[in-house]
């Protein structure tokens, strides 16, 4: 029986590896407390990715190895690149392919539909860490030492999505709270649904033109947050919701009791500015379609209080 590893237990980490399993495909999950999805194809393992021996151990005998996983958000400048070369390792100690789930962060401040052939071009200290995690999989590609690919995502919706929409609009909407975003509320933004991300990564993971490029997640929506909450609350039938923008000067003044909040003053290029993710070349070559709005913004509140809505 094939068999794949997959690195991580969040939401996409989960879809991804439930998603394999039940195509009959047998997978190791790893991560920091041994979680991840609930199958009998699915071998949960307690380990630290950090460790590049270990993970070797681990991915020996597998077709890939699929990385969800991801230092804390406040920690990426300090321990992106460790966790990145150990993976890095892993791979090429083994021979498996390399499936790596990034972000749009490296692209930088981008005028224009985001596509697959733009430069790293990071305008952000955790853009540049993302970016040198993909440019070191793809430089060891072309030396000929690992096979990786990336697959790049924008910010998460769908059941068990971790993301500024799920922590800071959906569940204040679904209680009638003020809900908050940082950045402002009328500019396009990206959207990917996290099954769509899975979907995305299995695929990739599978074609052999994969080695030495990126693709990007089939796009849920490209519209304003402020849009996107009125559809979520209609949908749900939640209360009139009341969104605020938190600009530069509140997230800054936020930032001592939640430094999260403060790395996302950084980052503000992309959520005051249009932010438009461009997936039609992924979406022709690999055969995927994005997932319908409404739908996945159900899935997003049914993950967040368990009902039932679908």
């Amino acid at each position: 029986m094939s068999r794949h590893v997959v690195v991580g237990a969040g939401a996409t980490a989960r879809a991804t590896a439930l998603l394999l399993a039940e195509e009959g495909v047998f997978v190791t999950q790893v991560s920091r407390r041994g979680g991840g999805a609930d199958h009998p194809l699915v071998e949960r393992v307690a380990a630290d990715a950090g460790d590049s021996g270990l993970l070797a151990e681990l991915a020996t005998g597998a077709e890939t190895l699929i990385n969800c996983a991801i230092p804390a958000y406040d920690r990426w400048v300090a321990e992106v690149p460790p966790f990145a070369a150990s993976l890095l390792a892993a791979v090429e100690r083994t021979g498996v392919g390399y499936v790596m789930l990034g972000n749009l962060y490296g692209y930088g401040h981008v005028d224009g539909p985001i596509t697959e052939d733009l430069p790293m071009a990071p305008v952000s200290a955790k853009g540049r860490a993302r970016a040198q995690m993909w440019l070191d999989a793809l430089a060891a590609t072309e030396a000929g030492r690992v096979r990786a690919t990336e697959v790049r995502a924008a910010a998460f919706l769908g059941r068990g999505a971790v993301s500024t929409f799920t922590l800071g609009i959906a569940r204040q909407v679904l209680a009638g709270e003020v809900a908050t975003y940082p950045g402002r509320l009328d500019v396009p933004q990206c959207w990917s649904d996290v099954q769509d991300v899975a979907r995305t990564l299995v695929a990739a993971a599978r074609d052999d033109r994969s080695w030495g490029r990126a693709w990007h997640a089939p796009a849920t929506a490209n519209i304003p947050v402020g849009e996107l909450t009125r559809r979520f609350a209609e949908l749900t039938g939640a209360p009139e919701p009341h969104l605020e923008r938190l600009d530069r000067e509140a997230l800054a003044g936020l930032a001592a009791d939640s430094p999260i909040l403060g790395e996302l003053v950084e980052m503000l290029y992309a959520t005051e500015n249009p932010h438009i993710l461009d997936s039609t070349g992924t979406e022709r070559a690999l055969g995927l379609t994005a997932t319908p709005l409404n739908q996945v913004l159900l899935a997003t509140a049914d993950g967040l209080d368990g009902s039932d809505r679908t």
